[in-house]
């Protein structure tokens, strides 16, 4: 069976990547850009960079620097009416996935227009908008490198899924000197995230041999640098590795899925306001505990690359080694439960089947080697609460 693969045109990887972004413009023939941020990339002298680096350039430029967390379907079309309102010939994201998906939203309303719910899934938008340079600056989301923009629907707080080449950039910047100062809350979520991207592409039920090697090399970039980056924040050589593994498992899962764990993932944010790495760590151990059996070859290969168990070791002893190592994972960067969180329990407890609905609405739980039954979430998120 045929398989489609999709990537970015141009990757510059490496540090100083961002710098070029004056000669990537050149060569894509673009020259009107609109960037897409967030006030505390506005006010930390990183956008200013950026934007020097284009003036000096001749290139003229607008910013929108006023994207949220969890982007809202409401602030991407805030930013889609800026972006109207100047004559741009293209989006720059530049931030972490946040200000990644907008620019991406953005971009695509820009030419198609509408409202961001008239593109979620099964909705397919292959016919591009507006071409879209990522310049991320944490090692996580992938979304530099992915066919897919998340917006939570502001009457619903629904995660909406919107899928297609219109959301792939054109270009990517992958500078993880951009990365040298993040908190180490911040370098464990996005890290988290990025593992679980890569996991879940590797275990999906639409895997192809193509997105394997790109998940399983993300794995082997990421599992021995996360803890070291968290504990080392100018760790330069671990924060490379990281921003590196980060962009390989988005090349992964755009050309594979991810599954349960995200599915379930998703409306923890938009409900709770958690963030999305975040959710996922509390997630993935009792998850990948659940789906385990289902794919015991798959979930062996995953601890032997992340460097658990050993090659030839029992495949069910080391899929217990994986799981094990994910909760070490969460216990040793702090990971909450949603509890610890704060989460109120009689709330979460309320929206649990509503939650559920929406995992199965987003059609992620459908790529999980394991397929869940509405109980069987229900526990996951029980069991996720419980810790």
């Amino acid at each position: 069976m045929a398989v489609e693969l999709a990537f970015p045109r141009t990757l510059r990887i490496g540090a100083g990547a961002a710098a070029q972004l004056p000669q990537t413009l050149a060569a894509l023939g673009l020259g009107r850009p609109f960037i897409v941020t967030d006030a505390f990339l506005a006010g930390s002298g990183t956008l200013d960079r950026i934007t020097e680096a284009l003036a000096a350039a001749g290139i003229p430029v607008r910013t929108f620097a006023d994207t949220v967390p969890e982007p809202t379907a409401s602030s991407m079309e805030a930013a889609a009416a800026a972006l109207v309102a100047g004559d741009h010939d293209c989006v720059v994201g530049l931030g972490g996935g946040s200000p990644l998906d907008t620019a991406k939203g953005a971009a695509v309303l820009a030419i198609h227009g509408g409202r961001m719910r008239d593109y979620k899934v099964p909705h397919v938008q292959d016919v591009p908008g507006l071409p879209v340079v990522a310049i991320p600056t944490t090692a996580g989301t992938g979304s530099e490198a992915t066919r897919f923009t998340i917006a939570t629907d502001d009457d619903s707080h629904e995660k909406m899924l919107c899928v297609g080449l219109a959301f792939l950039p054109v270009a990517a910047l992958i500078d993880y000197e951009l990365t040298l100062t993040k908190p180490a809350r911040l370098t464990a979520d996005t890290g988290i995230d990025a593992l679980t991207h890569a996991i879940e592409a590797y275990v999906s039920r639409r895997a192809n041999p193509v997105s394997d090697l790109f998940a399983l090399e993300a794995m082997r970039l990421i599992a021995p640098n996360l803890r070291r980056a968290c504990a080392d924040g100018a760790d330069g050589t671990a924060r490379e590795q990281l921003m590196l593994g980060a962009t390989l498992a988005g090349i992964a899962f755009s050309n594979s899925s991810v599954a349960l764990v995200h599915g379930l993932s998703r409306p923890i944010g938009a409900h709770f306001g958690v963030p999305h790495g975040l959710s996922n760590a509390m997630l993935l151990p009792a998850v990948t505990a659940f789906s385990a059996p289902a794919a015991l070859s798959r979930y062996a290969r995953c601890a032997e690359v992340l460097g658990v168990a050993a090659a030839g070791e029992g495949e069910q002893a080391a899929a217990a080694r994986l799981v094990a190592e994910l909760r070490a994972l969460n216990r040793d960067l702090a990971v909450p439960t949603p509890q610890a969180h704060g989460i109120d329990h009689a709330r979460w407890a309320d929206l649990v089947p509503v939650m559920i609905e929406q995992a199965i609405a987003s059609g992620l739980p459908a790529n999980n080697p394991r397929l869940p039954t509405a109980q069987d979430m229900a526990e996951l998120y029980r069991q996720a609460w419980a810790g």
